[in-house]
């Protein structure tokens, strides 16, 4: 009887087998083993080679420049600037940008050849005159570039805080928060000095990005090589932090394509892109970027600039220390950053 049991389960096992043999070839169109299916993988596009060395040398390139005196289109991207009231308006301007080593700058911001704005910074300390808008919400506001304040409401200052033109207010809100030597360190960039004491590292990076070549197929994407050059600080008890991280675009020429800065928390500061390069200037003429995104993520606002006219912007030119000093000349309520951060200490304490 044992053994007849056995001889039976054997079939019933071989039977189970065959079945299954059957089965596999069905399935393997579908389901279990899937079909065939062509998946678009991103391009990896061809890839320039560069050496530690060529990479600071491109850096310490763009740093050589001096100054900067050009016409720009600047677009506001920063949340307070609503789609309603004047912030609508006020989205994209003419500006008049003079920049000059170390921290200088002189901007002013135009509508319809109407002044909307100044700002100037002299390196050590900024001014910005907000001249649009409602009595209530004109400003002149000052403070000092190495300063960290928060962020400055209009009703801090001037204006009540409940107003029926609220895209006023904040637009004039990111007007007053916009420091001019942000706009500095980000077209004049910091030369990599391999004798002050910082580290420097080299690393690959590849990024799926959308496909922005001409006769792109809608929505296609590719993978972009990248050089990242990291600027570290000296370790203190076994720590070291990231202070600048440069981007390098490996595709058709090795060129600066983005900058970061960091604070002591690793916390980004600054996000500069640098796109398009072009001759820029009229007689001593370098390659250059001709249009550039800045992005203050703890400021929460976002700028772009592009030179109107590559070829008439004028570099290197020396500039008097007066061109980059801003007097309240219209009598705009002032608003002084280091005495209302001192007050509130005060009261805090």
């Amino acid at each position: 009887m044992l053994k007849f049991l056995n001889a039976k389960t054997f079939n019933s096992r071989f039977l189970l087998f065959l079945a299954v043999l059957l089965v596999i070839p069905s399935m393997t169109g579908c389901g279990l083993f899937g079909a065939r299916k062509k998946v678009q993988v991103p391009q990896l596009l061809p890839l320039k080679n560069a050496t530690k060395s060529q990479l600071i040398d491109t850096v310490n390139r763009l740093a050589a420049v001096n100054s900067i005196h050009g016409k720009v289109d600047i677009q506001f991207e920063d949340t307070s600037f609503a789609s309603f009231g004047i912030a609508e308006k006020y989205r994209q301007v003419d500006g008049n940008l003079i920049l000059q080593r170390p921290g200088k700058i002189y901007l002013t911001l135009q509508f319809t050849i109407v002044d909307i704005a100044q700002m100037a910074s002299d390196g050590e300390r900024f001014a910005v005159a907000v001249l649009q808008g409602d009595e209530k919400y004109k400003r002149f506001v000052k403070g000092t570039n190495s300063a960290v304040y928060p962020r400055l409401d209009p009703k801090d200052s001037v204006g009540t805080s409940k107003s029926k033109q609220k895209g006023e207010k904040e637009t004039v809100s990111a007007l007053s928060n916009l420091r001019p030597q942000h706009l500095t360190d980000a077209f004049m960039i910091r030369p990599i000095d391999l004798n002050g004491g910082l580290i420097y590292s080299v690393s690959e990076f590849f990024q799926e990005e959308p496909d922005t070549r001409p006769r792109a197929k809608k929505d296609s994407r590719i993978m972009r090589g990248y050089y990242l050059v990291e600027e570290l600080s000296q370790p203190q008890n076994g720590e070291a932090h990231v202070q600048r991280r440069f981007w390098f675009d490996r595709v058709d020429v090795v060129r600066l394509a983005r900058l970061q800065t960091f604070d002591m928390q690793g916390q980004i500061i600054t996000d500069v892109s640098y796109f398009n390069e072009k001759p820029l200037g009229i007689s001593d003429t370098k390659l250059m970027a001709s249009r550039i995104e800045l992005t203050r993520p703890q400021d929460q606002y976002k700028i772009s600039l592009t030179y109107q006219d590559p070829a008439s912007v004028e570099l290197n030119r020396e500039w008097p220390p007066q061109a980059f000093v801003l007097q309240n000349k219209w009598q705009l309520p002032e608003v002084d950053l280091d005495a209302e951060k001192n007050k509130k200490l005060t009261a805090n304490h």
